[in-house]
């Protein structure tokens, strides 16, 4: 075909060998919307030219179906000419192979888009995810954490490198804070051996706890669709780790009955009024350690002589307030909101452990935690001749721990076995009493 002349006008309605200069003076006429110079060449490729001048490529051609096919190519010069007749080329041999370009298309960036995910995920971290996991992570059949794990979650997670509160020096990073670093893939067996390990040498126990913390958010995980691909929920089982866990045993101390005039004397004598009546307040009635230190003088009904307890099982339970007990909640001066009100940032007693271990050295006792006055209760209560379900209702525990068949009963049910249990305790330390006093007219210390 002749090339035209170019100042020649331009017959749109043939195809023309396309050049740089054919396309720089081509226009749209007057009248008319649009026009479109067709390729000589490539079949199917054409320039499409609008009034406002813009210029661009399309391309146009019928699939095997017999549907009319058109793609847009870009803006021209921005494509040149060699550009668009090689996509030009490209779409009219796959259409020519019976396949429709848009649908390739839409496959390549559903792979692309796939793939990108795909390498996004391998990039996620523990850290990535954590806060998440402690926001909608809780254990099965429960509405949420419980207050004193959830604070462990975090302490065993923080980064340190604060000033202590107490001592010198800085805090260390939480046993936890290591893995926060590592790609949710890269938690393996060989990855959490080397991190117990290197733990480990800083407390064994402690270390074993931030595992069984971390066992539980790689469960979470592999509950998660998103995550599930990416974790082994069985990495922390590897048996290096398995052999090198202290032993699981439970505690069994508990005050021996030759035992209780010397505790009793020598708690009775601390110089911390409070933790003095804190811990008799803990064999007294079996509640827990938290349990106990959050109670606040709301809760305490000496008119009606109950005390109503925060539970691990419900949210409250009311227990009877005994005499003696009665007694020692009214030595206590009333500073706050809290029962056993301390100087601390919580405003309440926290820790005992010093107190009680003073106590237990005068006493020349050894071994006996905390959490083993509830379980004296609990023996004590046994040999003051209670029965278990009550024993049970007034610990808090769970129905299915009692030995009777749990019969819950009213305050008013429960008082004569709780004052049996603590006349039974005080004949055995040596403590006399005149249980004739009145709780309802006893008052609090003011503080």
């Amino acid at each position: 075909m002749a090339r035209p002349s170019k100042t020649s006008a331009i017959d749109y309605t043939v195809a023309h060998e396309l050049t740089h200069g054919l396309l720089a003076r081509a226009t749209c006429p007057d009248g008319m919307p649009f026009v479109l110079v067709r390729d000589a060449d490539k079949k199917g490729l054409r320039l499409r030219i609008t009034q406002a001048g813009g210029k661009h490529w399309q391309f146009e051609t019928r699939l095997r179906s017999g549907k009319l096919f058109t793609k847009a190519l870009g803006e021209w010069p921005t494509i040149s000419i060699d550009e668009a007749k090689a996509e030009a080329h490209r779409l009219r041999g796959l259409t020519k192979q019976g396949q429709d370009p848009r649908v390739l298309e839409r496959q390549q960036q559903e792979e692309k888009a796939a793939k990108l995910a795909a390498e996004t995920a391998q990039a996620i971290t523990v850290g990535d995810i954590w806060p998440r996991y402690l926001q909608e992570g809780k254990p099965k059949r429960k509405d949420a954490w419980k207050p004193g794990y959830r604070a462990s979650l975090d302490v065993m997670s923080t980064p340190g490198g604060v000033p202590k509160k107490r001592g010198q020096g800085l805090t260390r990073p939480g046993p936890l804070f290591p893995l926060l670093a590592l790609k949710l893939a890269d938690v393996t067996e060989d990855a959490l051996q080397i991190w117990f390990e290197r733990e480990a040498v800083a407390g064994k126990h402690q270390a074993a706890r931030a595992l069984m913390m971390f066992r539980g958010f790689m469960r979470w995980c592999a509950g998660r669709p998103e995550y599930r691909h990416l974790i082994d929920r069985d990495a922390g089982k590897a048996p290096a780790i398995l052999e090198n866990l202290p032993s699981n045993t439970h505690r069994t101390d508990a005050i021996e009955a030759a035992q209780l005039p010397g505790w009793w004397k020598s708690v009775e004598e601390l110089s911390n009024r409070t933790a003095s009546v804190y811990l008799r307040a803990m064999l007294l009635t079996g509640a827990r350690r938290e349990e106990l230190a959050g109670l606040t003088w709301a809760h305490v009904d000496f008119q009606w002589r109950k005390l109503t307890i925060a539970n691990k099982v419900e949210q409250t339970r009311a227990i009877p307030l005994t005499p003696y007990l009665a007694y020692l909640l009214a030595t206590l001066p009333k500073v706050n909101e809290f029962v056993f009100a301390s100087a601390s940032k919580k405003g309440r007693i926290s820790d005992t452990r010093s107190s009680h271990t003073k106590a237990l050295l005068s006493a020349n006792i050894e071994g006996l935690t905390i959490h083993g006055l509830r379980r004296s209760f609990s023996l004590l209560g046994e040999a003051a001749g209670a029965p278990a379900g009550a024993i049970a209702q007034v610990m808090g525990h769970k129905p299915s721990a009692t030995a009777e068949g749990y019969r819950p009963r009213s305050i008013d049910a429960l008082r004569p076995f709780l004052e049996q249990i603590e006349s039974y305790i005080l004949e055995r330390a040596g403590v006399t009493f005149d249980a004739s006093i009145l709780p309802a007219k006893l008052r609090v210390v003011a503080g």
